[in-house]
């Protein structure tokens, strides 16, 4: 091999990123944060119409709901990213950066949703 020659493993261009079991990581923890969007949801519907059904209840409860599809679909999108082309060769996708915006954007308006309800 002359010196100047890449064989892929110094890091040169032609070198080849083994992600390891990253993309399966990311992708379970996605669907624990998802899990527990749910959770949080079912439990602000529930405080939101405890005691009966008034006006600022259902409107909790449907803001509530809208949240929790919004970070439904980042994460289904996410997990459906993650698991295509499985092979230790493939590099995992970054995520966009506006559909990390909207998964903290669903994630704290649910959460000042649920201080609301509870305060």
């Amino acid at each position: 091999m002359t010196e100047g020659a890449d064989d892929g493993a110094s890091g040169g261009q032609g070198a080849v990123r083994d992600p390891g079991l990253q993309p399966e990581r990311t992708r379970l923890a996605w669907r624990r944060t998802t899990l527990s969007s749910t959770v949080a949801a079912v439990l602000a519907v529930r405080a939101s119409l405890h005691g009966g059904a008034s006006p600022a209840g259902i409107v909790a409860c449907a803001l509530c709901c809208v949240l929790w599809l919004g970070f439904l679909r980042v994460a289904h999108l996410r997990i459906r990213a993650l698991a295509s082309e499985p092979g230790p060769a493939r590099v995992p996708p970054v995520l966009a950066a506006r559909q990390a915006a909207a998964a903290v954007l669903c994630t704290v308006a649910l959460a000042v949703c649920a201080a609301v309800l509870v305060v």
